[in-house]
């Protein structure tokens, strides 16, 4: 028992060490991108330039991330949201595919709320829909990229995200997030991963069955 926690301790500290070498020369480097992107989408969509939302942070605990925005604020006859599909814009849709919309998180990076690796981040209320295996995927800090980025993206079923990010808390080590981060970039490629089929985005998940 002693020796699994100094193993985990160990782990904890690289990697942190790890988000830190990465997330602060790259945050310096694309702090140019990150400001033309906003000067886009203060142009097109107005203010608020940056999308903020509570999320679920390691065991369930709020986080919020920051995002370059990419929907507007349009709203039905009753004053609801539309669906994402009349919501999301070309420019939207262009940063969300080359992922410049998740820039701003390595913000999150550094001060410590997110790691580069992870289960992603989901909505507070999504908690309470898991299943006691899918919890599972609360137990490591949620990241700007996963196993389950790297393995399909949103072109997964909700049911087969959640088995990937439970195999990832299982199997974590600074080997495996040197992995992911490296096929990170070629997932990045795969542009049609950005969205589920049929769908604008991702569909909201209901409840695990």
């Amino acid at each position: 028992m002693a020796e699994k926690k100094w193993e985990r301790r160990f782990y904890n500290a690289g990697k942190r060490a790890l988000d830190l070498v990465v997330a602060v020369p790259a945050l310096v480097l694309v702090s140019p991108l990150i400001a033309l992107a906003a000067l886009a989408v203060r142009i097109k969509l107005g203010s608020p330039v940056f999308f903020r939302q509570v999320r679920a942070g390691q065991y369930g605990e709020p986080m919020q991330i920051i995002k370059l925005r990419s929907m507007t604020n349009a709203r039905g006859l009753y004053g609801e949201l539309l669906p994402d599909s009349h919501r999301l814009t070309r420019l939207g849709l262009l940063l969300r595919k080359t992922s410049i919309d998740e820039l701003p998180n390595l913000w999150s990076v550094v001060k410590g709320d997110l790691s580069l690796v992870g289960p992603r981040p989901l909505p507070m209320s999504y908690v309470a829909r898991y299943n006691d295996e899918q919890r599972r995927r609360l137990d490591v800090k949620p990241g700007i990229t996963g196993w389950a980025q790297v393995n399909g993206r949103n072109q997964l079923e909700w049911e087969e995200r959640f088995a990937l990010d439970v195999w990832y808390v299982d199997h974590a080590s600074l080997v495996r997030d040197l992995q992911i981060l490296a096929l990170t970039a070629r997932a990045l490629v795969d542009v049609e991963s950005v969205t589920a089929p049929g769908h604008a985005t991702m569909p909201e998940f209901e409840r695990a069955a």
